[in-house]
């Protein structure tokens, strides 16, 4: 017989299709987030979990099924899964980085030309029927070439858009724990304390991982660092930034702007943010094109097969869990 994996919401075909190759699948058949209760339910029986960042998988739903044997997460962060009690009950779990590191970087890029060009509110200025002639002083928005960008968080996808910015002949600082000398050789970067990048920068862009430590790394008093000519950008978790600050920041003309594709409450928004024009919001699609998409799901696909057929997966979060399993 083959062995049992739960899907909590509906992936590209073809991992599907490979998925069913090796396992017995159940899938959540709504295009719709699973309640706790639900997961719980669904997760009894199962030999393997595949679930998303939008999943909250605790010590409950791990106990649900105590012959569970991996927790493959389709995503890069891991933050929605309480990878200690997994570790405690030997339970491996896997993510899917590297695959989505082009794509979330043309992403953030997006955002940091869409606000400091202000395209949305252009194009809404258009449909709305608004637009009657060139004008001198229509719609001014900020140049984005040869200005100075801070990546808070240099890792794949700060170095990406590290990268993508050299294109435009931006100035480049980085605020991280650990020097990044490859990328001071490649691209020019300088490494600075995160004070000093803010108040520095004309563009700040938010690029590290989800944790306790950098839980509002971005509040009240980092957001009053920056220039009142500057843009935030947040592609990486909605907690890092103090959205209510933000949205104080942004409502005084404290800062130009701020282009965010992820949220503190997700997915709700912080009040007052929907009415504020010098933002470009979107619905946390950083990683949303066919062909990431897809690779995303292969590779939780694989972790989970690899864990089930007794391989060490490519992506294991916690290896301690294998080791001792």
């Amino acid at each position: 017989m083959k062995p049992k994996i739960y899907v909590t919401r509906r992936l590209p075909q073809p991992a599907l299709d490979r998925i069913q190759e090796v396992f017995e699948m159940a899938i959540n058949p709504d295009d719709r987030v699973l309640t706790k209760a639900e997961i719980v339910a669904n997760v009894r029986g199962q030999d393997a979990l595949l679930c998303l960042l939008t999943d909250t998988i605790d010590a409950e739903i791990m106990d649900a099924e105590k012959n569970l044997r991996v927790l493959s997460n389709y995503a890069v962060g891991y933050n929605n899964v309480d990878v200690e009690a997994a570790t405690a009950r030997k339970l491996p779990v896997t993510n899917t980085p590297g695959v989505l590191t082009e794509t979330s970087a043309d992403l953030a890029f997006t955002l940091i030309l869409s606000v400091a060009r202000r395209v949305a509110e252009a194009d809404k200025f258009t449909r709305d029927g608004k637009f009657h002639g060139w004008g001198p002083m229509m719609l001014l928005g900020h140049d984005v070439y040869g200005k100075t960008l801070g990546i808070v968080g240099l890792g794949r996808i700060g170095l990406a858009t590290a990268r993508r910015a050299r294109g435009f002949g931006m100035n480049l600082l980085y605020a991280s724990r650990t020097p990044k000398p490859e990328a001071e050789a490649e691209l020019g970067a300088s490494r600075v304390e995160l004070d000093d990048l803010l108040t520095a920068s004309d563009f700040v862009s938010v690029h590290v991982p989800l944790s306790d430590e950098t839980t509002h790394v971005i509040g009240a008093r980092e957001i009053g660092l920056m220039k009142p000519t500057a843009f935030l950008i947040n592609t990486a978790r909605g907690p890092i930034v103090d959205e209510a600050a933000l949205v104080v920041a942004l409502r005084a003309g404290d800062i130009a702007g701020a282009g965010l594709d992820v949220y503190e409450s997700e997915p709700a928004l912080e009040p007052g943010l929907v009415e504020l024009e010098n933002t470009v919001l979107l619905p946390h699609v950083a990683s949303a094109t066919i062909e990431t998409r897809t690779k995303m799901a292969m590779l939780a696909a694989e972790n989970a097969i690899a864990v089930i057929e007794g391989r060490t997966p490519a992506h294991l979060v916690n290896p301690e869990a294998l080791d001792r399993a």
